[in-house]
């Protein structure tokens, strides 16, 4: 939906409206002379809210979860802890481990020492060659097992670590999906909750392939430009912080044929949230010889939005108009106006089409806008 600037006009679109009016002392109203001029090149979207990141936390070890350390709702940093898996098992799985690393640093030592000696009597001819080759084997044997032993230690003191599970990112912690007791699976990749990046955040829009070049064709045009977005809320508030586009999708949607728009908006209140549905403001280049009028020179009903216009005879008349959005206090006209027509901008509430009207002096209404 269009932002309300133009009031919505009940009577000016009746079905017995367009028939003259009565006969009776001219309405004064002001005008102003549409004018050909560069104007911003602006569309409205429909579009989505976006996390930048967002990262599923799921279980890495197996076991029963102790306890939920964090608040659903609340902002977490990178590495905080947020649930807490009983650690008995793995703690004794790493006594195992640093038992076995201590029986293979044993075995090295006794391997090495043997293989020393022997080296000795080799020396003095007391042993042949062949017979020292069988301790020098072993003594490969015993460090590739004191190796095999240290990475055992060091998977299970990962393991353990995992115990707590810690936000991977710095977010807003959604609502655990398990509870105190629950079993948690590795294997099966157990989802306990999810981190949303909050600030900034992503506008999502998804335009026709051919509205879309459109934009990009005005804005390549002008290399210096770039696309902003301004955000109106659902419940029709403009977002106070406005957006630049930074990605559009190159490949074409065999669907739907759309394309990816997309815009970062900074977000310190956290008022964009992800999934809402928002309408952008998408301003792209200019137009050189566009038409405009004022935010409040026409009206909004069920068939479209509408301006009254006044010919050289002073009657008033009706005209459908195709609105691209608003731009500078001003509604940027697609279709229905051209250059020298006269259209009412204060007043048109008071006459009816077919109606004489008195043109109040110009002020700066007739300026070029």
């Amino acid at each position: 939906m269009l932002p309300i600037a133009f009031a919505l006009l009940l009577g000016a679109c009746g079905g017995e409206d367009d028939s003259p009016a009565r006969q009776g002392p001219a309405a004064v109203v002001q005008t102003e002379v549409v004018r050909s001029a560069a104007v911003p090149n602006v569309v409205e979207l429909p579009g989505r809210i976006e996390a930048v990141r967002s990262a599923q936390v799921r279980a890495r070890v197996d076991g029963i979860v102790e306890r939920q350390v964090y608040e659903e709702g609340t902002d977490v940093a990178a590495g905080a802890p947020l649930f807490q898996i009983d650690p008995r098992d793995l703690r004794a799985r790493l006594q195992q481990a640093r038992a076995a690393l201590a029986s293979g640093k044993a075995a090295r030592a006794h391997a090495a020492t043997m293989s020393n000696r022997l080296s000795m009597l080799v020396g003095r001819r007391a042993v042949s060659v062949q017979e020292n080759e069988t301790p020098e084997a072993t003594l490969r044997q015993a460090e590739a097992g004191l190796l095999e032993a240290q990475a055992a230690v060091e998977r299970a003191e990962l393991q353990l670590g995992y115990a707590t599970v810690r936000a991977p990112i710095a977010g807003r912690a959604g609502r655990a999906q398990v509870s105190e007791g629950a079993l948690v699976s590795a294997a099966g990749a157990t989802l306990m909750t999810q981190v949303d990046q909050l600030d900034p955040v992503f506008a999502t829009f998804n335009p026709s392939s051919a509205a879309l070049a459109g934009l990009l064709a005005r804005v390549d045009g002008q290399p210096s430009r770039r696309m902003s977005v301004v955000l109106i809320m659902e419940n029709g508030e403009r977002f106070a912080h406005e957006g630049v586009v930074d990605f559009t999708e190159k490949a074409v949607d065999p669907v739907t044929g759309s394309r990816t728009l997309r815009a970062r908006f900074d977000n310190p209140q956290r008022l964009l949230l992800p999934g809402q549905f928002i309408r952008g403001v998408v301003t792209a280049g200019t137009i050189p010889g566009g038409v405009s009028g004022p935010g409040g020179a026409g009206a909004l009903g069920a068939g479209g939005a509408s301006v009254m216009t006044v010919n050289e005879d002073g009657v008033v008349a009706r005209q459908v108009v195709t609105l691209a959005g608003q731009a500078q206090g001003r509604w940027i006209v697609q279709e229905g106006l051209k250059p020298g027509e006269r259209i009412v901008i204060d007043g048109w509430h008071k006459v009816q089409p077919g109606q004489h009207v008195a043109i109040a002096p110009a002020k700066a209404t007739d300026a070029a806008p």
